[in-house]
C-alpha cells in the first residue's frame, strides 16, 4: 500500500507517513487471517476456536462490507476445495475470489445495489442445512451496503435517514440503533436466514470497542429491535421523515438465541500497534492517546495539537522526540456546503495549534476519508497561515479544498480494509516554549 505524492517534507513527514502505512498493512485482511486463521487437515481453526470441515457438506462464505472481497479471497486462499461458494457485496471490487461472488452495493447511504447484494447473501444463506457451514465474512461498512429494508420500508427511505443522521453528526452507535430496527438482515438477521446452519462470524471491526453487535449493524448477532430507542435518536436529531412514522407503529422483538460464534480478526488497535513499531523503531517515544476517540473531528483535532504542545512545554505526558497515537471514529456536524471528511476537519483544526516542526496525520483506514478521494492528510505548523481564514473554511466544511490546495492530503485509493481512524503526530526532539494560537 502506497499514498500517491505524500509530503515529505521533513523526517517527521515521512515518519508519519511510514506509520500510517504500517498501521493500513497490518489491518489488511490477508495479514488478519494469516496471523488468526490456519488449517490443518480437517481442522479449520479461528483464533482459539477450531471446526470439524469433515462434519459438514458445504461451506460458504457469505457477508459484506469494506473489504470483504478481500477478506472472501484471504479465507478461499486459506479452504481452496474445501470452500463451496459465497456472495459478499463490496463498495469498491478488488479482489477477485474464484469461488465467491463479489457484488458491488452503495456507501455511506445504500442504493439498489445494496438491495440487490443483501438479497443475493440471504437467498443463499436460506439454501443452507444443518450440514452447512457459514463464514460470515463481515466488515465495516455492511451497514450500508447490505440493505434489506423492513417491510413497509423502501431504500429511498434509508438513504434519506442515512444521510440526515451522517450530516447531523450522530454517532455509530446511533445510526446502527435505527438501522437495526429497520432491517431484515442486521441484528441477526443474517444468521437467522442460514438456520440451522452452523454460523462462524469473522469480523474486521470498524467500530469502538469492537462490539460485533455494532459492527455492520450485527448481521451475525442477534439483538432486539428497539423502535422507541431508535425513534429516540431521530427525534434528537430532528430527521427521520417516513421511518419516524414506520418506527411510531413498529411492534419490539426479541433477542432469538442462535448459537453463532463471531471472532474478531483485525480491528483499529492491530493499526496502532504497527504504527507504534515504526515509531519505536525510529527511536521515538511512544503513547497511544486512545483506541476510541470520538466527537466532532475538529474539537479531537486541537486536543491532539494541545497534548503536542504539553510534549514541547513540559515534557509531558512524554519527552520527545516522541509520537502521539489514536484510533477511533470522529464525526463532522454539516453546517456548510464544502467537500471533507472527519479526518481532513480534524488534520486541519489540528494544524492551527501545531508547534513547530511537530508533524500531524490522520486518515480513514479504507483509504476514503468522507465521500472524498482522500484518505486524509498530514499538516504541520506551516499549513495554517490565517487562522480566521481557517475558521470560515471549517465552518463552510471545506478542509478538503484548503489542504488540497496546500499540498497536504494524502490519497492512496480503497485499501482493502476498514478499521476507522488512524492518527499520528510526530514530535521531534528539542523543547522551547510554544504559546499556540498563530494569527
Amino acid at each position: 500500500m502506497t499514498f500517491a505524492d505524500p509530503p515529505t517534507d521533513s523526517p517527521a513527514h515521512e515518519l508519519a507517513v511510514d506509520c500510517l502505512t504500517a498501521g493500513i498493512e497490518a489491518s489488511l485482511p490477508a495479514r488478519a487471517v494469516e496471523r488468526h486463521c490456519r488449517l490443518d487437515g480437517e481442522t479449520l481453526t479461528i483464533r482459539d476456536a477450531t471446526y470439524d470441515l469433515s462434519a459438514y457438506d458445504e461451506v460458504l462464505v457469505l457477508g459484506g462490507g469494506k473489504g470483504s472481497d478481500h477478506l472472501a479471497a484471504s479465507l478461499e486462499a486459506l479452504l481452496g476445495e474445501k470452500l463451496t461458494d459465497g456472495v459478499v457485496v463490496t463498495n469498491e471490487r478488488a479482489a477477485d475470489p474464484d469461488r465467491v461472488t463479489v457484488l458491488e452495493g452503495e456507501h455511506p447511504t445504500p442504493g439498489e445495489g445494496s438491495i440487490a447484494g443483501a438479497s443475493a447473501v440471504l437467498e443463499r444463506a436460506a439454501d443452507a442445512t444443518e450440514r452447512t457451514l457459514v463464514l460470515a465474512a463481515i466488515a465495516g461498512g455492511g451497514s450500508a451496503l447490505l440493505c434489506a429494508p423492513a417491510e413497509g420500508l423502501t431504500v429511498e427511505n434509508l438513504r434519506t435517514v442515512t444521510d440526515g443522521l451522517l450530516d447531523a453528526g450522530a454517532s455509530i452507535d446511533e445510526i446502527n440503533t435505527v438501522r437495526r430496527a429497520c432491517s431484515q438482515i442486521k441484528g441477526g438477521g443474517l444468521a437467522a436466514a442460514a438456520t440451522p446452519a452452523t454460523v462462524v462470524g469473522v469480523l474486521v471491526s470498524d467500530v469502538v470497542g469492537d462490539d460485533p453487535a455494532v459492527i455492520a449493524s450485527g448481521p451475525t448477532v442477534t439483538t432486539k429491535t428497539d423502535p422507541e430507542a431508535a425513534l429516540g435518536v431521530l427525534e434528537r436529531y430532528g430527521v427521520g421523515g417516513d421511518v419516524r412514522s414506520w418506527l411510531a407503529d413498529a411492534t419490539p422483538t426479541k433477542a432469538t438465541d442462535f448459537d453463532v460464534n463471531n471472532h474478531i480478526v483485525v480491528s483499529g488497535r492491530d493499526a496502532i500497534d504497527a504504527a507504534r513499531d515504526v515509531a519505536r523503531e525510529a527511536d521515538y517515544e511512544t503513547c497511544v492517546l486512545s483506541t476510541r476517540i470520538e466527537g466532532e473531528a475538529s474539537e479531537a483535532g486541537r486536543f491532539h495539537a494541545a497534548v503536542a504542545a504539553e510534549v514541547v512545554d513540559s515534557g509531558d505526558p512524554l519527552e520527545a522526540p516522541a509520537v502521539l497515537l489514536s484510533g477511533g471514529e470522529t464525526t463532522v456536524t454539516v453546517s456548510g456546503d464544502g467537500d471533507g471528511g472527519p479526518n481532513c476537519e480534524f488534520a486541519l483544526a489540528g494544524a492551527v495549534d501545531l508547534p513547530p516542526d511537530a508533524v500531524l496525520a490522520a486518515i480513514d483506514t479504507d483509504g476514503g476519508d468522507g465521500s472524498t478521494d482522500a484518505a486524509g492528510a498530514v499538516v504541520d505548523a506551516s499549513t495554517v497561515t490565517d487562522q480566521r481564514a481557517v475558521h470560515d473554511v471549517l465552518v463552510n466544511n471545506d478542509s478538503y479544498g484548503y489542504l488540497d490546495n496546500g499540498g497536504a492530503l494524502l490519497r492512496c485509493g480503497a485499501t482493502g480494509t476498514n478499521v476507522n481512524d488512524l492518527r499520528v503526530v510526530v514530535i521531534p526532539a528539542g523543547r522551547h516554549s510554544f504559546a499556540g494560537g498563530r494569527s
